[in-house]
């Protein structure tokens, strides 16, 4: 299911206009997609949580799930506001405790996030937030390891898509709320 923010929204322009694209960047023919410039934007950054927190209000969220490390950012602002709880999913060794983990690949080699025990119970909705979805291997590892302690991931929320990468296609029809699509 395709979701993105409305085209009409002026707010989306603003969004989309603070974005920094930064050639080359880690490696040659990336166009790295820069949210730190978005960050440097009070307008723009409290746009970018205020849609996300227009969209969720009234969804019956329990748990907001952020992906490391820009799913952090956005991801707190956005469970206060609704009244959510905020998880973080992290990358190996980041989390005291014991956790559940879940393995994913990457275009050139792979990865893991993890989730502390306990964290999400079964039945609650979720919410999965990210800055960008690329190939979707990350958003579909965060889906797969909320899924198996029986939480009900309700959608995935980013600022940023790349839609040529084709990622929404990895995430086996949840739906994708995004702000702007990038190419």
């Amino acid at each position: 299911m395709a979701m993105s923010a409305c085209k009409e929204d002026p707010r989306v322009r603003g969004i989309a206009a603070a974005i920094r694209v930064v050639p080359d960047f880690p490696k040659p023919g990336i166009m790295f997609q820069d949210i730190t410039t978005l960050l440097l934007d009070p307008d723009a950054f409290k746009n970018t949580v205020d849609m996300f927190v227009e969209r969720y209000t009234d969804m019956d969220i329990s748990v907001v799930a952020g992906i490391e490390a820009r799913g952090f950012i956005f991801g707190p602002p956005i469970a206060l506001s609704i009244g959510a709880k905020f998880v973080p999913l992290r990358k190996p060794k980041k989390l005291p405790g014991e956790v559940i983990s879940e393995n994913y690949d990457l275009e050139y080699g792979s990865d893991c996030l993890q989730m502390h025990v306990g964290a999400v119970q079964p039945g609650e909705r979720v919410l999965i937030v990210d800055d960008l979805v690329a190939t979707g291997g990350t958003l579909r590892a965060a889906i797969s390891l909320l899924e198996r302690v029986g939480a009900e991931v309700v959608e995935c929320a980013c600022v940023i898509e790349l839609p040529e990468l084709k990622g929404r296609e990895r995430l086996d029809g949840k739906p994708l709320y995004i702000l702007v699509e990038s190419h």
